[in-house]
């Protein structure tokens, strides 16, 4: 009788010195993950000719002999060899089969299979569970044709993280505009330039407008009644961030400053078309988010959110 059957060379894989994402995957996975299921199996009453046959249908060269769902023992290819060598083919599985088997349990993490496949050279090895029955079958081609495809699925899925991360970095950018107080000239070039940065993105129509309308009345307000300052907008993966900063009076009382109609501009102002009282009114309407902060002659610091899928997607504009 023979052990269970020799490997030519051992599994080219170590529990040691693989590389990390091999190793994680080695100490993540169970026996049970890797190990073939569908078991062929002969009994002891079989005769060593008989698995012989089972042997040559299936392309095998070991059959763990299984009663009552129990490990009874192993045949290998060699103990064929040897029967038929010596004449006793036709003689019971239960007379010449290898009683004392290595075994693995299917709970066991892969790297104890890795280690077993290496130390004992063997072809195969039966997979016990708790209960001690025959569940499955273990092979270093079971472990080798796991762990490439675990890989490549690992691979795939560092690909996408990166894919993602690539279009968000190429999503992602800053923009900012300076406003000069009463320079009509250039009034509305930071909503006309936020607007087309949008666009070009294919950021939903309804979703530009309103972060138009918002960076337009900033822009305005800063223009009709600061001393000038900047209109800040950063175009991230999720959002529409635009912080209007002023040098300027600052506003004596923000919850009057947000009612529809109030103005401090003046008849000239008015008469230009600018100046109705709805600026930051509009703003705090079309955006997901709002703040605003200011002191008396300080001045004034807006910020205003735009939500690319946003809660206010069907909010009047």
């Amino acid at each position: 009788m023979s052990d269970q059957p020799v490997l030519s060379k051992d599994i080219p894989i170590s529990t040691v010195d693989s590389p990390s994402v091999v190793l994680e995957l080695i100490y993540q996975l169970k026996i049970k993950d890797v190990m073939c299921r569908a078991v062929i199996f002969g009994k002891p009453a079989d005769t060593l000719r008989h698995i012989q046959a089972i042997m040559r249908e299936n392309y095998i060269t070991g059959i763990p002999i299984v009663e009552d769902r129990r490990l009874a023992g192993i045949v290998s290819i060699d103990d064929i060899v040897t029967a038929l060598d010596k004449g006793y083919i036709d003689c019971p599985v239960s007379e010449r089969m290898t009683r004392n088997v290595i075994v693995l349990e299917d709970d066991m993490p892969l790297s104890f299979a890795i280690s077993y496949l290496n130390k004992y050279r063997y072809g195969r090895f039966p997979v016990l569970n708790k209960q001690q029955e025959l569940v499955g079958i273990l092979t270093s081609k079971d472990v080798v044709r796991t762990l490439l495809v675990e890989m490549n699925r690992e691979v795939l899925r560092l690909e996408k993280i990166h894919q993602n991360m690539a279009g968000q970095a190429g999503n992602f950018s800053e923009m900012e505009f300076a406003t000069v107080r009463y320079d009509f000239e250039l009034a509305g070039r930071a909503s006309t330039e936020i607007k087309k940065a949008l666009k070009q993105r294919n950021i939903d129509p309804k979703i530009i407008r309103r972060v138009a309308i918002a960076s337009y009345e900033l822009e305005i307000n800063q223009v009709v009644h600061s001393d000038g300052g900047t209109i800040s907008c950063s175009i991230q993966p999720d959002r529409v961030v635009i912080i209007a900063a002023d040098r300027g009076p600052g506003i004596a009382d923000i919850n009057q400053a947000l009612q529809e109609g109030w103005s401090t501009a003046n008849e000239w102002i008015r008469s230009l078309g600018f100046g109705a009282g709805m600026g930051l009114a509009n703003t705090k309407r079309v955006s997901d988010e709002f703040q605003i902060k200011s002191a008396v002659g300080s001045g004034t610091t807006v910020r205003s959110v735009v939500f690319l899928i946003s809660p206010k997607e069907n909010a009047p504009i």
